[in-house]
């Protein structure tokens, strides 16, 4: 009997999940898992060694060994080949970062709401919010809330913080692809392009009525917004 996959251990998920030949390509697909970029990020990018990765990840050089030359094989086929890469799926957990001991864990019925949230509205843009106002719903009735900061995370690495959270759903405003992919992959549910109170748009979800838009995508998140623009509006035609 094949022992049991530990869980590789990743320290943000990424903002972009697709890579494409800009003309032509084979029309193939690659699947490259998180963590098998995580060895990519480590090993490549950050000029870890093998043994520094596999304490990072919290496995054996040898795995690290194994799913690196993994990554590689897929990353030359793509390159090579002409083909798509896409990230999605293996067999991991986002660490390092600070969760409070309360939100780690949650009961079997209750159902975890997170907004991003400022001065009681609902914050316009999910990659800059600074807290996210979490409510815990049992039996469709908020039992607690509370506002807890994003300790400066960004983009991909809050949507790990919101899984090691135990979130189940998001309200945000305006979002940008690659975080509505993180947060897809996460396993949240997103509720964007909401403009209200914070807890006015948990008590509209909660009674089937919040005005929200499922392909809300806002794709200026590098810079400021001018002329009195939100990311709430994305997608709008003004």
């Amino acid at each position: 009997m094949p022992r049991p996959v530990r869980c590789r251990e990743i320290r943000s998920l990424p903002e972009f999940y697709s890579f494409a030949p800009e003309e032509g390509g084979s029309g193939e697909t690659v699947t490259m898992t998180l963590d098998e970029l995580e060895t990519i990020r480590l090993l490549d990018c950050a000029g870890m060694t093998q043994e520094e990765s596999s304490v990072m990840m919290n496995v054996s050089r040898t795995t690290v060994t194994a799913v690196y030359e993994s990554a590689r094989r897929k990353i030359a086929d793509c390159l090579l080949n002409g083909k798509r890469l896409v990230i999605s799926g293996g067999n991991w957990h986002v660490s390092g970062q600070n969760i409070p001991r309360a939100l780690a864990r949650k009961g079997e019925r209750t159902m975890r709401i997170a907004v991003t949230h400022e001065n009681g509205q609902v914050f316009q843009h999910f990659g800059h919010t600074a807290e996210f106002k979490i409510y815990d719903v049992e039996d469709g009735k908020i039992v607690k809330s509370e506002i807890i900061g994003t300790n400066g995370h960004g983009h991909g690495a809050l949507a790990g913080f919101l899984k090691n959270a135990c979130v189940d759903a998001l309200i945000c405003g305006g979002i940008g692809g690659g975080a509505k992919s993180a947060l897809a992959e996460a396993g949240i549910t997103l509720y964007g392009g909401v403009v209200s109170s914070a807890d006015d748009a948990v008590a509209a979800l909660l009674s089937g009525s919040l005005n929200y838009n499922p392909d809300v995508v806002c794709s200026h998140h590098a810079h400021e917004h001018g002329d009195g623009h939100t990311c709430g509006t994305c997608g709008k035609n003004e």
